[in-house]
């Protein structure tokens, strides 16, 4: 999926987990493609799909239904509208039926552009939530201030070099090769 939608140049961009307990809220609704930030964007042209910085969360915990956790407002990947969600719901001070909190399993993934409008409600579980967050982007670009350094890592394979490669544009190769079929 991460190529079809961000291209064969891809790279990992940064990494980060989210622990919270009973209780515990973090910020308010953010992401969407207002042309101010310049990774978050969903452009679809010609029958090809390409995204800018783009998660794939790991679940470590479930999160049913009112847990809280990861929420989204459908569809605000595509809208020029971001304006029109009223601050109240971005700030989580108003309940909106729009705003979406997925139900998952420990073990699942989900994967989705940062050009989609996105949030950490509060969570209300007995259990700790646990996620973990690998950001990808196009070759080209970078959200992070910092890149992996890859001395750092044992072993690498080329292809798994060419994914922790600093941006660039020019010469950059295609961080998966072509299957022979």
């Amino acid at each position: 999926y991460l190529l079809e939608f961000i291209g064969p140049k891809i790279r990992i961009d940064h990494d980060y987990a989210i622990f919270m307990e009973m209780g515990q809220s973090r910020g308010r609704l953010h992401g969407g493609d207002n042309g101010l930030e310049g990774d978050h964007w969903y452009k679809y042209r010609d029958d090809v799909i390409r995204t800018g910085l783009t998660v794939v969360t790991f679940f470590g915990a479930p999160a049913g239904p009112g847990d809280g956790g990861f929420c989204c407002i459908p569809g605000t990947h595509k809208t020029n509208f971001l304006t029109s969600i009223p601050q109240e719901v971005r700030e989580f001070q108003r309940n909106a039926h729009y705003v979406r909190q997925p139900v998952v399993e420990a073990g699942d993934a989900l994967i989705f552009t940062e050009a989609l409008v996105h949030g950490t409600t509060q969570w209300t579980a007995d259990h700790q939530r646990r996620a973990y967050l690998y950001k990808y982007a196009p070759g080209h670009s970078s959200w992070a201030s910092s890149y992996y350094d890859t001395a750092l890592y044992e072993h690498l394979t080329e292809q798994q070099e060419r994914m922790l490669a600093v941006p660039s544009i020019g010469g950059r190769p295609d961080t998966v090769e072509a299957l022979e079929t």
